[in-house]
């Protein structure tokens, strides 16, 4: 069982704090929480040995941040990552790095750089899909004013030009006059019909300075019929009263071919919020609460896992953290769901410790992997992020 070890002090969370202040408010809540950690049902996963995939003490940034994670046809692991330069605040310097694993994420190959910052304009979001024919799909932002799509058809070893696709975002401003535009974060999906879905955020803030605001927000879907080589906006998510500055949004399909979006958000409930299309695109459902998904205000991550003779279920992980004093993230869970996401029924925690924004992914085997922003002991700089690899079965184990 790991320890609650972890530093807080540089990570880039939420907003920011007196150094010296934040990481004794850690200190104090983590030491206060850890009792609540033995009322919780959710058994550790005994296994959860993690391996780091980027560190900033080896590679040339100052912070790591923004997972993302898919396994290819081949079986490889690729792993995506905002390499942030002077920081790790959402509008530093960056790149968006990549590394791969061919052996199930117990080796990785040399850092790559898939798309290199432009000025001082960030560029981050990694969004990959894998296409039913083995295309690697990225779509991504810079400056929060345009995205950018590239692709890879040799497993992720060399990647095309980028394409501008913000033609796609800008047929919104007729409806929602954004002035920040996002994909994800995180892997998004193709559809059994061919069509890839990309679930975006955008804001539409007045305030500038120091840089636009992330709110208030909406969330709608952008897609391609085509293999990626055009795009098309869908229908915003209705606007509901209490349910607050939607963003960070993941797309799943789902048995019966709806289309669910997992929905970050800032409402009171504190929990997850859910959406539902026919086709991934139009007709979305006024959103509403998950009771068994708590909202810490940070991405998470979900994805349907395929069994052989059997219904489909569903895995979700975010930062469990309800019954930590002020809800830091940390308390890594990752869930399961054999109903379409109505209840989730097992729970295992993967990283009692620090952790922010995470992804999922799982091979040809059944192996599950998570893929998540942390804070290594005794770092003196800002996030790292590592991978952790789980049982299914063992979470269906705990299913109550």
């Amino acid at each position: 069982m790991k320890v609650l070890n972890r530093q807080f002090a540089g990570m880039g969370f939420g907003t920011p704090r007196s150094g010296t202040l934040l990481a004794l408010w850690v200190f104090v809540t983590l030491l206060i929480g850890g009792a609540s950690y033995a009322r919780q049902s959710a058994p550790v996963y005994s296994d959860s040995t993690s391996i780091v995939v980027f560190d900033p003490a080896i590679h040339p940034y100052s912070s790591l941040r923004i997972p993302a994670l898919v396994v290819s046809k081949r079986g490889t692991l690729l792993a995506f990552a905002a390499g942030r330069i002077d920081s790790g605040s959402d509008w530093a310097d960056m790149d968006l790095v990549m590394r791969r694993s061919e052996d199930g994420g117990r080796t990785w190959g040399p850092l790559q750089v898939v798309a290199r910052r432009e000025g001082h304009a960030p560029t981050d979001n990694p969004t990959p899909i894998v296409g039913a024919d083995g295309t690697i799909h990225l779509v991504y932002q810079r400056d929060y004013a345009r995205a950018y799509h590239i692709r890879s058809v040799d497993d992720g070893k060399t990647w095309s030009d980028p394409t501008d696709i913000t033609y796609a975002f800008d047929a919104f401003l007729d409806e929602y006059p954004w002035k920040v535009l996002a994909p994800g974060p995180g892997h998004s999906i193709q559809l059994r019909s061919g069509r890839l879905v990309v679930p975006v955020w955008l804001a539409a803030s007045d305030v500038v300075t120091p840089h636009r605001s992330h709110r208030p927000s909406r969330i709608a879907t952008i897609y391609s019929d085509d293999g990626g080589t055009t795009w098309k906006r869908g229908a915003l998510v209705p606007d509901v009263a209490g349910f607050k500055n939607p963003s960070e949004t993941m797309a799943v399909e789902l048995a019966d071919g709806r289309v669910m979006l997992n929905i970050r958000n800032e409402s009171e409930r504190r929990r997850r919020g859910v959406s539902y299309s026919d086709d991934g695109i139009s007709g979305w459902t006024a959103p509403t609460y998950v009771d068994a998904l708590f909202e810490p205000i940070c991405m998470g991550s979900i994805l349907r896992v395929d069994s052989p003779g059997g219904d489909p279920g569903l895995l979700f992980v975010n930062p469990d953290s309800e019954s930590i004093p002020r809800h830091p993230r940390a308390n890594l869970t990752v869930k399961w769901s054999v109903d379409g996401g109505k209840t989730w029924p097992a729970a295992q925690v993967l990283e009692q410790g620090i952790a922010g924004y995470s992804d999922l992914a799982v091979d040809a085997d059944g192996t599950g992997y998570c893929l998540y922003e942390t804070k290594q002991t005794g770092s003196q700089k800002g996030l790292s992020i590592h991978l952790v690899r789980f049982d299914i079965q063992q979470l269906r184990g705990q299913e109550r």
